[in-house]
């Protein structure tokens, strides 16, 4: 699991560098995009889709945990190291870290805590988990939605190709992050033990690959909302990240959709 950390938080956030390096207007799109690439993996859609697909779904659950735990730590060092530096601005660090913790750690552990210490509330909130999921999601999507309605008067300034762009950047992004970890799954198996090799077990290697190539867009929201417009704009930040979150999304599914068929195939020929 730690192993897979590092390609989340350590090597896929290296492609900001090269993500900066485009010229695009407005420039709040490419850093926006750069800032996407160093947060941590998505909140449920990396689980739900290795469940899906029938993979490792308490291991994709246990990275998604660990993932975002360390992403406290690791995701304001990777923004100041790898974007602010490209761009030539300053982050606040130190705000930046505090800011996750108030909004990530703590309520993460306030929530642990009460299910610990309230048994009625953890087996209530069990039996209506597709209710509560539900409410999550769209709670979650609000967050992005309230940020680019911020910037509105701005956003129907932009023309439409470079929104375009900006989601051909998206996809081609996720398509090299899911191209590396994928390589980076067949060395581990091969480095470990070969067809032995915990990453060479089909449902381990589902749920490595489909957690450690997505990006959460509800921290980003939170991350830029810290920043204070050193970047620009937060609305055209977001943006063209809610579209890459989006986008991730509907390939995966195509990805997952894929596989079924596959592993369907044979049973029908019988």
């Amino acid at each position: 699991i730690f192993l897979l950390q590092f390609s989340i938080l350590v090597f896929t956030p290296c492609f900001s560098r090269a993500i900066v390096q485009i010229h695009l207007q407005p420039q709040e799109f490419v850093s926006g995009l750069a800032i996407f690439c160093c947060m941590p993996t998505t909140l449920s859609s990396g689980v739900a889709l290795t469940q899906l697909a029938g993979g490792n779904s308490a291991l994709a659950l246990a990275m998604t945990v660990i993932s975002s735990l360390l992403g406290i730590l690791m995701v304001p060092f990777s923004i100041a190291k790898y974007v602010a530096t490209g761009v030539g601005v300053t982050v606040p660090t130190k705000e930046l870290f505090r800011s996750l913790v108030t909004t990530l750690l703590i309520p993460l552990i306030l929530g642990k805590i009460f299910r610990e210490s309230f048994k009625g509330l953890a087996d209530f909130v069990d039996q209506n988990r597709r209710l509560f999921s539900r409410i999550s999601a769209v709670l979650l999507s609000l967050v992005p939605w309230i940020q680019v309605s911020r910037s509105r008067s701005l956003l129907l300034m932009v023309k439409p190709a470079v929104f375009l762009v900006a989601v051909g950047m998206g996809i081609i992004l996720h398509l090299v992050l899911l191209a590396f970890n994928a390589i980076s799954i067949n060395s581990l198996a091969a480095l470990s033990g070969g067809d032995h090799s915990v990453f060479s077990k089909k449902e381990n290697a589902t749920a490595f690959l489909l957690v450690a190539s997505q990006k959460t867009l509800p921290v980003l929201v939170a991350v830029v909302e810290q920043l204070g417009g050193a970047f620009g704009e937060s609305g055209l930040l977001v943006l063209p990240c809610v579209a890459a979150h989006l986008v991730q999304i509907i390939i995966d599914s195509v990805l997952v959709n894929g596989w079924l068929r596959k592993d369907a195939a044979p049973k029908t020929a019988r």
